[in-house]
C-alpha cells in the first residue's frame, strides 16, 4: 500500500498546477457528502428565523470583528 501511495505521489508532482487542481477540485468532490436536503431544509430554516428576529428588533447582531476576538480569547491565541 505505502509503495502505491509513493508511486501516486510521484506522479502528482509531475503534474502542472493547473493539473494539480483540477484534480484536488475533483477528489474534494468526491470526499464531500451529497448534500442531505433535511438539514439544508433546517439550516434554511434557520437563517430566515434569525433574520426574522434581527430584523423585528428581537435579536442585535454582533460585529464579526467582535466575534472573532471573543473566539481567540476563547481559544487562548
Amino acid at each position: 500500500m505505502a509503495r502505491a501511495i509513493e508511486r501516486i505521489e510521484e506522479e502528482i508532482r509531475s503534474l502542472s498546477a493547473a493539473e494539480k487542481v483540477e484534480l484536488l477540485r475533483a477528489l474534494i468532490a468526491e470526499l464531500d457528502a451529497p448534500a442531505d436536503a433535511e438539514v439544508e431544509r433546517a439550516w434554511l430554516e434557520e437563517a430566515q428565523r434569525r433574520h426574522r428576529e434581527m430584523i423585528e428588533g428581537k435579536v442585535k447582531g454582533v460585529p464579526g470583528e467582535r466575534v472573532f476576538e471573543n473566539l481567540k480569547l476563547r481559544l487562548g491565541r
